[in-house]
């Protein structure tokens, strides 16, 4: 009896295969596509303030250990995976509460403040952990090392979806191999990579040349 079908299906489950993605990817992604694209795609990175104070504190939390305070069991640097949306990264610290509860807490510098691109990672964090624990995550936290605060995060379905999403843009960048372009804001002015992105003269060359299109095109014409 021939075999052939196996192999087949074996073939395609090779094909079907995915590269994980980085959870911090999507954070990256969800700040600004050009530079997921830069670290990501083209391995570039640059430190600037921003980042120096962000491995400060990561410094913090890189250790894997953990410590039990009042009941709960603290964990730090806990390896993360979803093989459904083939995601991969780590927890910079994960509350296991006695009830099972889950409840990641990702460690950032600055004030506290509300951003979406570090929800979407912790969402990311909470999606891997509902796989690997079987059991729902329904929140977590952003802690913000200047002010020593917490920012609970609320992990609603409309997070989930984006951060699968976001995962599925990553990867149609990855594999277009395309560059996308500078987004040219206020973002720009706290990103490291301000300097190999080059955001200002990208846009100017882009709008020089669409208006040289626009110029000679003859549909233009009265």
């Amino acid at each position: 009896m021939s075999h052939a079908p196996h192999r087949e299906n074996a073939l395609t489950d090779q094909i079907d295969a995915l590269d994980p993605i980085p959870i911090s990817a999507l954070q990256h992604w969800a700040y600004c596509p050009r530079q997921c694209a830069l670290i990501h795609q083209e391995q570039a990175f640059a430190d600037n303030v921003h980042t120096a104070r962000g491995n400060a504190v990561h410094r913090l939390v890189d250790q894997p250990g953990y410590e039990i305070k009042a009941g709960v069991r603290i964990e730090r640097a806990l390896p993360l995976w979803c093989e459904r949306l083939a995601l991969i990264g780590k927890a910079d610290l994960v509350e296991f509460h006695p009830d099972g509860t889950a409840f990641p807490v990702e460690f950032k510098h600055g004030r506290r403040r509300r951003a979406l691109h570090d929800d979407i990672q912790l969402a990311a964090q909470a999606v891997c952990l509902e796989e690997m624990l079987g059991r729902t995550v329904t929140a977590g936290a952003i802690y913000h090392a200047s002010s020593h605060r917490r920012r609970e995060v609320a992990i609603t379905d409309e997070l989930r979806d984006l951060v699968a999403e976001t995962a599925q843009a990553i990867r149609k960048m990855l594999a277009a191999q395309v560059l996308p372009p500078p987004v040219n804001d206020a973002r720009c002015r706290e990103c490291s990579l301000k300097g190999i992105c080059q955001p200002e003269i990208v846009a100017g060359h882009a709008k020089h040349s669409s208006a040289l299109a626009q110029l000679f095109d003859p549909d233009d014409s009265a």
